[in-house]
């Protein structure tokens, strides 16, 4: 087995936890995209991915993307066919405005169709994530004539888009960048620089590339204030839309990397040969607010990301758990030796494994509709609750989630044993794979340190006060609940959601008066409160479970009691962890800091 789409547990997030039919039923521009629709939608995207996509995923990590000559990049042999499959399904569509050629789906629909593609082949989905990113920012910030000319060909995937930030001296600190545009006085502008990790920043799947370049004009502020934002496409476009000449941006080289190899990482050169011409986005010096348009929207696919690598390492793992004969059962309940799925240790290594993926798929799912309440309700404090809550999440979806699929890619190695350490088998893939996720887009301590100051700092822990309020409530509806498992798991969140609002107490008391101690504490914070997000959801859909069980005589008793045994292996071996996240972030403080610098 390749990979099985897990379309049955996104279809009953969307039910039980997004609302997604509420979603169509009070949104006008979503009033047929409700659950028949995201099931078609789901099946259809399935089919897609389980029998084109998910096939190359191998293929990729044995034949990588490579530079042919100079400048050319050629991808893995059957990338660029499937590509042109997924373009004209209209997949890359999906959430985009109908008046470019989108469909106009929920981003509740597509990020269950975008967990696909990325478990199907996690290298080759990157293509069309940096591709949302900048249709994302053109339609916030772009004029009317870079939307009219790009916006159709992004939107049908007939061209690409890549971000441009790092530079050789500049990462993660932007301040640093130099990279220059000169105006030539008639609205173009004239690039230079290197600009280095840009994903599919030259490749052969799509005819353009529209490359979102941040850089600096003449005079411009120093530091990130000074920072303007334009678009530099690989063929310049003439007026009718067609493509002209090759500009004056090329790629020198690709970098060779531990995992998701098929995806071309590319340093690119713009202005050797006289100037790259770009035009702006928006206004000058304000590229930063632009470009975290683009940030945002693929920080929370990157989250997406974690998430389907660690189902499908989850997958891979069953299988070879069920196929694997190693030792009698402790039990004595088979006279012989057995599948190792029989053996305690590895069922818990399997329940952790699908806990925490489930987990954060509802806890992305759940964001997901908040994003689509806050965009498109007609209501304007509905809109401002949602959006709240939207921002809330979005460093959770993406920090907890690929530090999670650390942890699950690596005991899926461990469940194979040591053949999981032998490349043929593939397991070792997914863990190479993910280790990317915690770190491109923004590293866990930037999304922490994003959740510590601008989450939580900055409304004086507010929003995650009101949130742990939900959450309260969700327990009085367990406690009121007459099986074990909503009592276990009342009583587990209960406690998880009390660390949390601890930690929450301790940084609006620390933040401004000792800032090395509350931003030290980010990361547990984080992994705190995304424990604790996911927690919340599986007691969620423990109780939706349950209520589906009794209402409904057809019901899928399998997948319900399945799903109500998950949620209670979550509260009593997951959830617990929040109470040591929550001392290492409040009493850690002095420790963390004790040594001086020359003693490392």
């Amino acid at each position: 087995m390749s990979y099985r789409a897990p379309v049955k547990d996104m279809l009953f997030n969307m039910r039980a936890l997004a609302g997604l039919q509420m979603l169509s039923e009070q949104i006008p521009d979503f009033a047929d995209h409700g659950l028949d629709t995201a099931q078609a939608v789901l099946e259809e995207a399935a089919r897609l991915n389980e029998d084109v996509i998910a096939p190359l995923n191998w293929t990729g990590d044995q034949q990588p993307s490579s530079m042919v000559q100079p400048g050319q990049v050629k991808t893995t042999p059957g990338f660029k066919e499937a590509f042109a499959q997924f373009s004209q399904g209209g997949w890359q569509g999906l959430q985009h405005p109908v008046e470019f050629g989108g469909q106009g789906l929920p981003k509740t629909i597509g990020t269950a169709c975008a967990e696909m593609v990325n478990a199907a082949n996690l290298s080759f989905a990157l293509c069309p994530l940096l591709t949302d990113g900048a249709i994302e920012a053109l339609l916030v910030a772009g004029s009317d004539a870079q939307k009219a000319r790009f916006l159709p060909k992004l939107i049908s995937g007939e061209w690409t888009g890549t971000m441009n930030l790092t530079e050789p001296q500049a990462g993660s600190d932007l301040a640093q960048v130099r990279t220059r545009a000169e105006p030539l006085g008639d609205g173009r502008y004239k690039v230079f620089g290197t600009k280095i990790f840009i994903t599919y920043g030259e490749h052969d799947m799509a005819s353009n590339i529209a490359h979102l370049v941040l850089a600096r004009v003449p005079g411009a502020p120093e530091g990130v204030k000074g920072i303007s934002l334009f678009l530099v496409p690989k063929f310049l476009v003439n007026d009718d839309g067609s493509l002209g000449e090759r500009n004056d941006v090329h790629c020198i080289s690709i970098e060779h990397k531990l995992g998701i190899k098929a995806s071309p990482t590319a340093v690119l050169q713009f202005g050797d040969k006289g100037g790259a011409i770009g035009t702006l986005i928006g206004e000058e010096n304000r590229g930063l607010e632009y470009m975290f348009i683009m940030m945002n929207a693929a920080r929370f696919a990157v989250g997406i990301q974690g998430i389907a690598v660690a189902d499908r390492a989850y997958q891979k793992a069953v299988n070879f758990a069920r196929e694997r004969v190693q030792s009698r059962p402790v039990d004595g309940s088979l006279p012989a030796a057995a599948p190792i799925i029989h053996h305690p240790d590895v069922r818990r290594m399997l329940m952790v494994q699908r806990a925490l993926v489930e987990g954060c798929r509802a806890m992305a799912i759940d964001a997901a509709a908040a994003y689509d309440m806050a965009k498109h309700h007609e209501d304007a404090d509905t809109r401002r609750q949602a959006q709240a809550f939207y921002e809330f999440m979005v460093p959770l979806v993406k920090g907890y989630s690929t530090e999670m699929s650390l942890e699950v890619t690596s005991l899926g190695v461990q469940v194979h044993g040591g053949v999981g350490f032998v490349e043929e088998t593939g397991a070792a893939q997914y863990y190479r794979d993910a280790r990317i996720l915690p770190i491109y887009e923004g590293t866990t301590a930037i999304q922490a340190n994003d959740l510590v100051g601008r989450k939580t700092l900055r409304d004086g822990g507010a929003v995650a006060r009101g949130i742990a309020v939900q959450i309260e409530e969700t327990e009085a509806a367990l406690r009121a609940h007459p099986s074990a498992a909503a009592q276990s798991i009342a009583q587990a969140l209960a406690h998880a959601r009390q660390a949390f609002l601890d930690v929450v107490a301790f940084l609006v008391e620390n933040g401004r008066q000792n800032p090395n101690a509350a931003y030290g504490a980010s990361v547990p914070y984080l992994l705190l409160a995304g424990n604790l997000m996911a927690g919340w959801q599986l007691a969620r859909s423990l109780l939706a479970a349950h209520d589906m069980l009794q209402a409904d005589p057809t019901a899928d008793t399998a997948f319900l009691q399945a799903k109500i045994a998950t949620a209670h292996f979550y509260a009593e071996h997951i959830l617990p962890r929040a109470l040591v996240q929550r001392d290492s972030a409040v009493q850690g403080g002095d420790s963390l800091m004790a040594l001086a610098l020359d003693q490392f």
